[in-house]
């Protein structure tokens, strides 16, 4: 493996670990806020104490998403000189203002915890808010950064230098809102389905405690209502992603469809394996005209095919497998949030058991789902670090060493996801909700 792959490698699976924290910490202070404000207008006393609990795991979760992303930082440094070089002079604003929200959600988030108590109905309210304002705010401004990658403005490249810089046009690039609700909302629903996953579990390991049961109906009660909205934005949002790549990444579209000859009506692959030499998708099941729909909403849309393009600038194919499998996910979830309100509120009967299995799985397939959703983001950019301006190999660093570095982060990264789990186990376990609800 060369230096580029090797970058490339230790990069990745430091930001894949980094999103379990990032993506959690922007879901769960979103569903905190809607438990506080359920107390507050139910004066139930399970939801003050569901507040609580879900803000000591809040906690734990930041103390790994902060120096997890600070991680991430100094390798962007180390490991791609070429692309900090560009960024330092165009796009540094979002990170400059994104220490902003982090001051915003560490403070609120200080006096949440610690004065709670002591605060007024209203001023609870507005104290965890903000830590959700912080915690959103941090995620649009460093997902501004990849929308600029992807779409990159604000700047000229002549001779080999940086010119004619406006900093507001690389800020408000064309892909930014598309992408950040993107993100955001699809954060929120991975936290949500946390919720509904442990909630689920619960209920079926405690069905003899009927305060206990009726606490963890309500926290599944509110991650379905949550992750049903969310899912369903999150798919409705990926309609306008669509539309995006058709218009400023049309590779990565047909990539992702395993579309080789451009053509109008195009039809939506579903599966299947793209195969270069036949130019084709094998053993799929095609819609037909859908893709052109979703490129810009009409079935005589023309879509560009992969052979439009110089070889050398085509995306992995394996992007077909990431795109399916991302939106696969999320269509089983949407089907599972559903079918679980269905049984509540349209049959009024309690969700079976064999449903209830299923639905401690969401937690962790939302989170495959937003891994892969990034993973395709990225890799269906390549060869460009930043589209047709920067290709990967001149972006990053020429060193022999990185396999030893790749190493060690790997056992660290190893090391605080089975530290963190060990943490939240001995924590809950020490603080059972029976005994608080008692």
């Amino acid at each position: 493996m060369d230096s580029v792959e090797m970058a490339r490698s230790l990069m990745g699976s430091s930001l894949a670990f980094h999103i379990i924290f990032a993506t959690l910490g922007v879901g769960i202070p979103l569903m905190i806020v809607i438990v506080e404000i359920m107390y507050q207008v139910r004066k139930d006393r399970d939801y003050a104490i569901m507040a609580k609990r879900l803000t000591k795991g809040f906690g734990i979760i930041l103390g790994v998403a902060i120096p997890s992303g600070t991680i991430v930082g100094v390798l962007l440094a180390l490991l791609w000189p070429g692309f900090m070089e560009i960024v330092g002079q165009v796009i540094a604003l979002p990170f400059q203002v994104e220490i902003w929200a982090f001051f915003l959600e560490a403070v609120f988030m200080s006096i949440y915890v610690f004065a709670a108590d002591r605060l007024s109905p209203t001023m609870r309210i507005v104290s965890v808010i903000s830590v959700a304002i912080g915690a959103t705010a941090s995620a649009v401004l460093i997902t501004d950064a990849h929308a600029w990658m992807n779409t990159p403005q604000g700047f000229r490249i002549e001779e080999g230098q940086v010119v004619d810089v406006d900093p507001w046009a690389a800020v408000f690039n064309p892909s930014l809102w598309t992408t950040s609700l993107h993100v955001v909302s699809s954060a929120f629903m991975t936290g949500a389905f946390a919720i509904v996953s442990i909630a689920a579990f619960q209920l079926l390991k405690n069905r003899g405690d009927e305060k206990t049961k009726a606490y963890h109906q309500k926290g599944l009660m509110l991650g379905l209502m949550v992750g049903a909205i969310m899912s369903l934005f999150t798919a409705i949002n990926g309609h306008e992603t669509a539309q995006m790549l058709h218009e400023y990444q049309p590779e990565k579209l047909a990539a992702a469809e395993g579309l080789f000859e451009t053509t109008d009506y195009a039809p939506l692959a579903i599966g299947g394996i793209v195969d270069e030499e036949t130019g084709s998708v094998k053993y799929g099941l095609e819609i037909p005209w859908l893709l052109s729909f979703l490129a810009d909403n009409r079935f005589d849309t023309v879509v560009k095919g992969l052979n439009e393009f110089p070889r050398d600038e085509w995306p992995p194919l394996y992007i077909h497998l990431l795109f399916n499998l991302m939106v696969g996910i999320g269509t089983i979830l949407i089907v599972l949030s559903f079918a679980g309100l269905f049984y509540r509120y349209i049959r009024k009967r309690q969700i079976p058991a064999w449903l209830l299995r299923i639905l401690t799985t969401t937690g962790i397939l939302s989170m495959i789902g937003i891994e892969t959703g990034w993973i395709f983001s990225c890799t269906g950019r390549q060869p460009w670090t930043i589209y047709h301006i920067q290709r990967t190999e001149d972006a990053a660093v020429q060193s022999e060493s990185l396999g030893t570095l790749f190493l060690l982060f790997i056992s660290l990264y190893a090391f605080l996801l089975l530290l963190t789990i060990f943490i939240m186990l001995f924590y809950f376990r020490r603080h059972p909700v029976r005994r608080e609800l008692s």
